[in-house]
């Protein structure tokens, strides 16, 4: 087994321990909020919390000399060459209404580059993983496909997954930005974590994703499966996907929605 196939086994194993973890010890009345960052519609809940740290312990006791970068922990030093980009709940705020599209982000960087990813998405019983140069795989209770993105999709029949910032001013440029977007596509779908969203665009359920704000951790794993799942993930004008903006999509639908967005300004506020 190489290397990334064994940081893709622990991932694995992890993400799902965090997934049931944090189903099973869900409160009925929903997680306590303890902390807000960028406004006060961007919530930390205390299972954030408890995740993040069931996951480190579990890869810091099979790994101790990789380096970890969480959303909630921040970022500790390593001296292997490997480190692991965590987001223990993408979709916080869908975990605390209690709707389904949330997961549980892993991957695995080796020289700075996702060679290993998993999303677990508890709520649909789904498992999207992926070891680079050996293609994306679903797994759900009826057995394990192969992900493939669309590719070639016309605009007007385009499928768009996107999704929001949590700052006013943002959100209202974005919203300027969907109005150019919306009469040119088949449709818009907003499901509310990056990850699940990249992992439904591998699955061919929608022919392309974009956003503003995403970060590191929200990205790593699900941008690995897109890729492996025969798409394209990147920024504008050749920049690399990150924080300031991220499109993926299969090869043609990409290049088209690239357009339509560079014409629109999608990366300021």
């Amino acid at each position: 087994m190489s290397l990334p196939e064994e940081l893709l086994e622990l991932a694995l194993e992890t993400a799902r321990e965090a997934g049931r973890m944090l189903v099973d010890k869900r409160p009925v009345q929903g997680p306590a909020v303890v902390q807000t960052k960028s406004s006060p519609t961007d919530v930390v809940t205390q299972m954030d919390r408890a995740a993040e740290q069931l996951i480190v312990e579990r890869i810091r006791a099979a790994r101790p000399a990789d380096a970890v970068l969480g959303e909630e922990s921040g970022a500790s030093a390593g001296a292997s060459g490997v480190r692991w980009v965590i987001d223990p709940i993408d979709g916080t705020v869908n975990y605390l209404y209690d709707l389904p599209d949330w997961s549980v982000s892993i991957a695995a960087e080796i020289d700075g580059r996702s060679v290993a990813g998993v999303v677990e998405i508890p709520r649909r019983g789904e498992t999207c993983f992926a070891v680079r140069g050996g293609g994306a795989r679903m797994r759900t209770a009826h057995g394990e496909r192969v992900l493939r993105c669309n590719t070639d999709v016309p605009l007007n029949r385009t499928l768009v997954a996107t999704g929001f910032g949590y700052e006013a001013q943002r959100r209202a440029h974005q919203a300027q930005v969907l109005t150019g977007v919306l009469p040119r596509v088949r449709d818009i779908r907003r499901g509310g974590a990056c990850s699940v969203d990249l992992c439904t665009l591998a699955a061919g359920r929608v022919d392309a994703y974009y956003e503003r704000g995403v970060q590191a951790w929200d990205v790593a794993a699900g941008a690995l499966i897109v890729e492996e799942a025969g798409g394209l993930v990147g920024g504008l004008h050749g920049a690399p996907a990150g924080p300031e903006f991220t499109l993926a999509a299969g090869p043609g639908t990409f290049e088209a929605m690239h357009d339509l967005l560079a014409s629109l300004d999608p990366a300021r506020d």
